[in-house]
């Protein structure tokens, strides 16, 4: 063992060792107690930063910990490698995507093992690879024969220059994020999933993710959206009426206007004899079509001139166009009412509309200011006054259905999942279109279809739509020549399943096999907040229909979820277009992975944001220098107690410094196991330098305590130490103390020991030290039988020398006792 903690060398020659002995490949043994620990794989964009480390490093400390716990441990990584980057990559730098892509997962991988991973690398793949994509196109015709998957016009933010589809994010300032043109509005045939006929069960679904952060489970059931209302119609003419959607059916009476969407078939037929409307609509083709777009911006309309009829007052109301209106919501119709909904109030105080005040408030309100929003009795409505809004909302949605002008419904904000991209780098969509037949899906014999990689690529449009041996082909259903879809699938297609395609990764024949059923739910999965939505729910629904298909046998896939905080730099998101990227390639150069994974472990909880340290990462070196040099110090006894036969130590029989120090160690390893269990990691750092800094006391008793009854269990005690801290630190720092086990000729091998355990007779302590407060202050110190008797502890505390002087000639108040902990005297001042 040399001197110097050489990093470079010591982790090679591991990595080295368990590349030769495929020491983390997953053993499938079904019998077994599994755990599946999984980070959420990576886009391949060519490069990784210290946030990625941190993920992954969280990751592999749950995996290797588990390990050591005795479970079967199964944690794959693969790469999220189709998307729209690629495609930019490619026009910037005259590549195809897939040679950019392939190139970047090359580079990747090896940082990734650099970091060493305990990942089973047999079963790594890529989402662009035809063995991979496959199997999603035959998921989607199962969704397709189930009525799960269907094609119709939906509003997209069109870019007139570039001619795609983009997605909200991809719109900037209302201009496509690349051309800079304004973005339009635009009905396009899509391809759908349908996400709602879930709705329900993922809603309730929610309530079985314990292991989930609140904040999570929060966002996902504001998605989802459930709202109880009542569906009103309004009607326009003998062959036309307006249906509403309302949760507030308490207010109904209180409808000065109703608002239609741009796309609505009132608002198409109303342009088409006046020419402002029409103008109108054309203007609201600029705006941007996400929710946040739409509820930010001025509200705008324009009176159409129809009129609908009120269902129970007769009133005739005016038909607004709105630019806030959305078609996919409801029916694309909103029934407004200033008094008592703000977003109507503002629209009703542009256009000066009158307001109809229908609810009391409890205080004086003034409606020249905003719209009262709350709940109330019901004035000036009729049959309906003096009802409370909960009994005005079911007696309204009862005369509604009497007279067949309204029913209950039940709501969702969830839309069914637009999967359709007009790009190019994506998993081609299996339908052809047959003049005769329709849309129909390509056969499963013929699966997949290949996205071809050797195209000429400019960027302005898929290459799809310019390669005839690609579209043109023949109808499954009845020979004749036909068109093959050239949209792609949006790529949250394939980062929703792959968790479960990792189970069965060399599965030919099927998309998934019985193992699956073993190793779903995943036990632990770790990402970021960002994926709290889209992503999650996505997986959450295809995870059902695989269930329903009989392709796994439980109804979530994620048992527990992580969501690491974030690695700032200076206070700020690290970030490429920001410039403040940290590259771990020149870290693990200068200090080693080890130093790295254990600065992320450290310097935060996992759930907590990381502020970027050097000297932090500086300070996580030394300490590794310091368990290099004592071990390097006292390598000849330590092999020399690894490698002789023990004989038992009867401890209760030696010195109380020793046992004090043997207790010492297994209660900071008790702690350490709390710690690990509920993934408050960097206190298990903690409790690792904690144990060094016990090896160093041990050393010294053992230097002044040189008689054989009192050295030998010195350094069995020491060696003792060396070895739970050899094990604590394992997940976290594998490389050293993988070196350091056999170096130092520990009993077997690192990789494939276990957790260390308690000691059943060390922590059974008969007294325990208490402190002594006096007004809050420390005063002294007492050792009193373990659950003492408050009255004892206190009469033992008031006859301390020091704890008398601070009450002579005083008032005790009170006396507060912690239990084996703490006793505060409260004495007048």
């Amino acid at each position: 063992m040399q001197e110097t903690y050489n990093h470079s060398e010591i982790e090679a020659q591991v990595q080295q060792d368990w590349q030769q002995t495929q020491v983390y490949k997953t053993n499938e043994a079904l019998s077994k107690e599994k755990f599946y620990c999984l980070a959420m794989f990576p886009y391949p964009s060519g490069y990784l930063h210290v946030g990625h480390v941190r993920n992954y490093t969280i990751a592999d400390v749950i995996a290797r910990y588990q390990r050591l716990k005795g479970k079967n441990v199964l944690q794959p990584i693969g790469w999220d490698a189709f998307g729209l980057p690629a495609e930019n990559a490619a026009i910037k730098n005259k590549i195809t995507p897939a040679a950019w892509t392939y190139q970047n997962i090359a580079h990747m991988r090896a940082q990734l093992k650099r970091l060493g991973f305990a990942y089973d690398w047999s079963r790594e793949f890529a989402t662009c690879d035809p063995n991979y994509y496959k199997w999603e196109q035959w998921l989607f015709t199962r969704l397709f024969k189930k009525g799960l998957a269907y094609r119709k016009n939906a509003v997209v933010n069109w870019d007139p220059v570039d001619r795609t589809v983009l997605a909200n994010e991809q719109v900037i300032h209302g201009r496509g994020w690349r051309s800079n043109a304004p973005i339009e509005r635009k009905v396009i045939p899509q391809w759908f999933i349908k996400i709602t006929a879930y709705a329900d069960e993922l809603l309730s679904g929610l309530e079985q993710l314990g292991g989930w952060p609140e904040k999570v489970i929060t966002m996902q059931r504001n998605w989802i959206g459930r709202s109880v209302g009542v569906e009103v119609d309004f009607v326009v003419d003998a062959s036309n009426t307006l249906t509403v959607f309302t949760t507030r059916p308490d207010t109904l009476m209180g409808v000065s206007y109703l608002a239609i969407a741009p796309q609505h078939p009132l608002a198409q037929r109303a342009a088409k004899s006046n020419v402002m409307v029409k103008n109108f609509i054309a203007a609201c083709k600029r705006i941007e079509v996400s929710e946040a777009a739409i509820a930010t911006i001025e509200k705008r309309g324009i009176n159409t001139g129809l009129t609908a009829k009120h269902p129970l007052n007769g009133a005739a109301l005016p038909i607004w166009v709105a630019n806030f209106v959305v078609m996919d919501y409801g029916n694309g119709a909103i029934m407004g009412v200033p008094a008592h909904d703000q977003r109507d109030w503002e629209f009703a105080q542009k256009y000066h509309l009158p307001r109809h005040i229908v609810l009391r408030s409890d205080m004086a309100w003034n409606y020249d200011k905003a719209a009262f929003t709350g709940y109330g009795a019901v004035i000036n409505s009729g049959d309906f006054d003096g009802l409370d809004s909960q009994a005005a909302c079911d007696a309204v949605a009862y005369m509604l259905a009497s007279k067949n002008m309204g029913k209950r419904k039940v709501n969702y904000r969830l839309r069914d999942w637009g999967i359709s991209r007009q790009r190019y780098w994506g998993t081609p969509i299996p339908i052809i279109y047959c003049n005769d037949c329709g849309a129909v899906t390509v056969a499963e014999k013929d699966l997949p279809v290949i996205l071809p990689e050797k195209i000429e690529f400019s960027g302005t449009s898929s290459p799809l739509k310019n390669i005839p041996e690609f579209y043109q082909t023949s109808c499954p259903a009845c020979g004749k020549p036909a068109t093959r879809e050239t949209d792609t699938f949006d790529t949250f297609m394939e980062s929703s399943w792959y968790y479960a395609r990792f189970a069965s990764f060399d599965q030919n024949n099927h998309l998934l096999d019985d193992r699956a059923k073993y190793w779903t739910p995943v036990d632990q999965y770790i990402g970021g907040i960002e994926h709290a939505v889209m992503h999650l729910l996505y997986a959450r629904f295809l995870h059902k229909v695989l269930r329903d298909e009989g392709l796994l046998n439980s109804d979530e896939p994620f048992a527990r979820l992580l969501t690491q905080g974030m690695v700032l730099k200076d206070g700020s998101k690290m970030s490429k277009s920001k410039g403040n990227i940290i590259d771990p390639q020149l870290l693990i150069e200068q200090y080693g992975a080890d130093t790295l994974r254990l600065f992320t472990i450290f310097n935060a909880p996992p759930a907590q944001s990381l502020e970027w340290s050097g000297n932090g990462v500086a300070g996580a070196h030394r300490f590794l220098k310091r368990l290099w040099h004592f071990c390097y110090q006292q390598q000849t006894v330590i092999r020399t107690i690894n490698t002789n036969k023990r004989p038992y130590i009867e401890w209760k029989q030696k010195d109380a410094t020793l046992q004090n120090l043997r207790r010492t160690m297994y209660q900071i390893l008790q702690q350490a196991n709390f710690d690990m269990q509920r993934l408050q990691l960097n206190t298990v750092v903690s409790a690792s330098m904690k144990l060094l800094n016990l090896l160093h006391d041990v050393a010294n008793y053992a230097q002044q305590h040189r008689s054989e009854a009192d050295l030998q269990p010195a350094l069995r005690l020491m060696n003792k130490i060396l070895v739970v801290l050899l094990r604590l630190l394992y997940p976290i720092t594998p490389h050293i103390t993988v070196f350091l086990w056999k170096e130092l000729q520990c009993e077997g091998n690192l990789d494939k020991m276990y957790w260390p355990k308690l000691a059943n007779d060390v922590l059974s302590i008969d007294s325990v030290n208490i402190v002594i407060q006096v007004n809050g202050k420390v005063r002294g110190h007492i050792n009193v039988a373990i659950d003492a008797d408050k009255a004892v502890v206190k009469s033992a505390a008031l006859q301390q020398t020091n704890v008398s002087k601070f009450i002579r000639n005083k008032i005790v108040r009170k006396v507060i006792y912690i239990p084996n902990k703490l006793i505060n005297i409260v004495v007048d001042h």
